[in-house]
């Protein structure tokens, strides 16, 4: 008789691929944040009128401050985002980072552009989650 075998399933080969699910997610998410980060911080730096003014913020920075923060950011986000497309541990490192940044940054400029900031901390929330639930061991499989 035979022993029995796993059967062998497309998640499973794709489980040993360079950069599969959640890793491509999260650094097609990084890439994306990161363009719109920049293009966010160089209107910002324009004094572009699309921002809102908020008279009496509490976390007040001049438009340019804000255009430059949103401006590194979109930078870092970019570098790790190309950088898990190699699995490298530093890229998801830096990826957890620059999305934790991204939700801070995006969270005390609600009131410059309410509707964007919401939008972009949910798509860093799900970063860190795509980066954060990656087992090491991928390519190893318990049963």
């Amino acid at each position: 008789m035979s022993s029995p075998s796993k059967p062998t399933t497309a998640r499973d080969d794709d489980s040993n691929t360079p950069a599969g699910g959640l890793v491509v997610f999260a650094a097609v998410m990084l890439l994306i944040s990161g363009v719109l980060n920049i293009l966010r911080g160089i209107m910002g730096i324009a004094k572009d009128g699309v921002f809102v003014s908020t008279p009496n913020y509490i976390f007040k920075f001049d438009l340019t401050s804000w255009g430059w923060i949103h401006l590194v950011l979109g930078v870092v986000a970019i570098a790790a985002g190309l950088g898990l497309f190699r699995l490298a541990l530093w890229a998801r490192i830096l990826g957890i980072v620059a999305a934790a940044l991204l939700i801070v940054a995006n969270f005390l400029s609600i009131p410059y552009y309410p509707l964007w900031s919401i939008t972009v901390m949910a798509a860093a929330a799900f970063v860190i989650w795509g980066l954060c639930v990656i087992r090491r061991d991928r390519g190893t499989h318990a049963g």
